[in-house]
This record gives C-alpha cells, sequence and structure tokens, in this order.
C-alpha cells in the first residue's frame, strides 16, 4: 500500500463521520451511554468496510483519530488506540442481518445461534432495531470482555448477566475471573421433576459448581460450624457468589419438630423464585445419608414456615467434592427439590497452621499482660 492519500472521498466520509457525531448529541450521549456504544459500533462497522475497499493506504485511522480530536477537542474515545478497539470490538462480534427477520440475530439474544464469519460487504449497519441490552453496557464493560474473553457465546453470557444484575465493571471482572460461565447451572438437581418447568429452569440457571469462596481461609480440619461463620463474617462477598435474588435470612434456623429442636446452617429466601432456600454446609466428600438430613429440613420448613404465597422450599447441599453419579442416585426417589455442589476456598497449609497459636495460648498471653500491666 502507498503512504495515506486523503481525497475527495475520504473528505466526504469524514464529513459524513462529524455529522453522525454531532447528530447524536455525543457530549449528552455520554451519559446516557446507549447512543455512545450505537455511535462506536456504526464507526467500527464504517472503518472496518473502508479499510477493505477504500484505497486511502496507510495510517489511515491515525488520520481518522486526528481528524476527529481535533473537531471534537473534548469529548475522549477518538485516540488512535480506541478507534482500534472499537473495530476489534465490531470483528469480534460480527452481527449479520438474516433474510427473515428484521433484528440482527446474535448469540446475545440466543446463545445457541452460532454466527459464521461474513465478508464485509454483509455486514450491516445497525439502527434501533438490534437489541437494546447489548448497547446499555458501558464502553469500559465491553473492552473488559473483548480483552478476558475468546469466544462469543461466552461473551454474550456475561453481556446478558450484566444486565440483568446490573454489574459494576469490577463486579464483572470477579464474575469472569472466577469463571461464572463454565460453572452456571452445573450443580446436580432433581429439579427437573420436582419443580414446575418455569421455576426449574430459573432454579437450575440459579445453581453453581463448583462454588467460589475463596474470600475465605480454612484450615483442613475445619468444621462445618467454622465454614458456616466465615461466610457470615463475609456476606457481601457471600451473597456475591450465590447471585442476584438471595435474602439472608439467619443461621442456625430453628425448627422445632415434635418434642426436638433442629436446626439448619443457613435460611435464604430468594425473590425472584419466590421461596425459602436451605443451604446445608458439609466439609467432607457427599455422602448419600446428607440428603435425608436436608430434606427432613426442606418437609419442616414447608410445614412450618411457608406460607401459602411461597413456592416449595428448595435445598442446597454444599460439599468439599462429590461422585455426580452418586450424588444422581441420592436423589433419585427424592420429592423435594435438591441441588448438590461443590465449594473451594483458601485453604490454610498445614505447616503454618501448626506454627499459629492457639486460641488458649493467645488467652494466656494477654492474662499475662494484663497482670504484667496490673
Amino acid at each position: 500500500m502507498s503512504k495515506l492519500v486523503v481525497d475527495n472521498e475520504y473528505r466526504n466520509w469524514l464529513s459524513e463521520i462529524k455529522n453522525k457525531i454531532k447528530n447524536c448529541q455525543i457530549k449528552a450521549a455520554v451519559s446516557v451511554n446507549t447512543e455512545l456504544i450505537k455511535l462506536y459500533w456504526n464507526l467500527g462497522l464504517q472503518i472496518i468496510e473502508k479499510q477493505e475497499y477504500a484505497k486511502w493506504g496507510i495510517g489511515f485511522i491515525s488520520q481518522l483519530s486526528k481528524d476527529l480530536q481535533t473537531e471534537f477537542p473534548g469529548i475522549s474515545g477518538f485516540s488512535k488506540r480506541n478507534l482500534e478497539t472499537i473495530r476489534q470490538w465490531v470483528q469480534f462480534y460480527n452481527f449479520v442481518r438474516t433474510s427473515n427477520t428484521k433484528q440482527v440475530v446474535s448469540q446475545i439474544e440466543n446463545p445457541n445461534v452460532i454466527i459464521a464469519k461474513q465478508p464485509v460487504s454483509q455486514l450491516q449497519y445497525i439502527d434501533n432495531e438490534i437489541i437494546d441490552g447489548f448497547f446499555k453496557i458501558p464502553w469500559g464493560h465491553h473492552i473488559l470482555i473483548l480483552q478476558k474473553i475468546k469466544e462469543r457465546n461466552e461473551a454474550a453470557f456475561y453481556i446478558r448477566k450484566t444486565i440483568e444484575n446490573n454489574w459494576s465493571r469490577s463486579v464483572l471482572e470477579y464474575q469472569i475471573e472466577t469463571n461464572l460461565f463454565n460453572r452456571q447451572g452445573k450443580a446436580i438437581t432433581n429439579f427437573d421433576y420436582t419443580l414446575p418447568v418455569v421455576q426449574s429452569d430459573l432454579a437450575n440457571a440459579m445453581l453453581k459448581d463448583p462454588y467460589n469462596f475463596e474470600f475465605i481461609t480454612l484450615t483442613e480440619q475445619a468444621k462445618e460450624k467454622d465454614l458456616e461463620l466465615k461466610l457470615i463474617q463475609h456476606i457481601t462477598q457471600f451473597l456475591l457468589e450465590l447471585g442476584k435474588g438471595f435474602a439472608y435470612m439467619g443461621r442456625q434456623f430453628l425448627l422445632k419438630v415434635g418434642s426436638k429442636d433442629y436446626r439448619t446452617d443457613l435460611l435464604f429466601y430468594h425473590t425472584k423464585l419466590k421461596c425459602y432456600i436451605i443451604i446445608e454446609l458439609k466439609t467432607k466428600e457427599f455422602e448419600p445419608e446428607y440428603i435425608g438430613k436436608i430434606n427432613f429440613y426442606i418437609s419442616a420448613i414447608n410445614e412450618l414456615v411457608r406460607d401459602g404465597s411461597d413456592n416449595p422450599t428448595i435445598g442446597i447441599l454444599l460439599c468439599k467434592n462429590k461422585d455426580n453419579y452418586e450424588v444422581e442416585f441420592a436423589l433419585k426417589d427424592i420429592h423435594n427439590p435438591i441441588g448438590v455442589s461443590e465449594y473451594r476456598y483458601t485453604e490454610l497449609p498445614e505447616n503454618i497452621r501448626k506454627s499459629l497459636p492457639t486460641l488458649e495460648q493467645l488467652t494466656n498471653e494477654l492474662n499475662k499482660l494484663d497482670i504484667d500491666n496490673e
């Protein structure tokens, strides 16, 4: 290619771009976000097309960046680097218009649709017909997804979840780093035959496997109550990991059945499923008898706590590890809805644990300090 040629075609196109920016009232649109992202999308499409067919030579994006920044000095987003990112962003999603629908088909609308690579000439400019959600998330979120995700169906998943849950950029980054895409909806459950279809689909999508509790540190010898207390101490991160809709009701929730008292580990109410959710914690490998216990608790909640407006109570059993076939077998004849998942946490190495003073040793040392200070 020859060096950049600024001809009448380029000048006319640049004038159209400038008018488009002015017509979008970009300064106001920045706060609205949607118009800004739509502008970036259409700009990216045109950059791709002009790079392929125009005879302007090298340095095209650099010149475009200079021209736009000169015309709009108070607006960020027209640097050479950002224009290149915009082009890469459009190329990544590669929306195409189909012959039998007036809307652009994408994996964001239907995650099962796989979009084949299309020639630039078949890429279509986007107007208000495309789904609104894609343009609602901030540009910083789009850049983060572009930097960290390689597959479009996975990117579409995080876009949908960002829209559903109104994630900040830091929360989105956390969910990507903890691999939510490959954990969501992966628990072993009996929901398909214990819940109505709509509730079953939502409940299955709600569960993860494994759960990421790496914000807590436990020793290998930790008991269930240690895990329970640690999770409650970090309730904000715990609720974030559980997902949207969980309302914390309490720990060691008392259930009086006959003459005996029983206590669930953790009790929640799910605002979307409209039901109570029991979470039982086990620091050991899954055992079939765990199902019997949580099944008993579910029946007790349904009988003693649930009212007519609540859907059936759901039980979630979290174990350190499990055999999926064994879990499926254990759930086979259970009529209450139960899901079983593993969890991960930060384990304190044995050599460090042994070097730490015990609670008794710490208490003795504090008592000595009190005596010395008298």
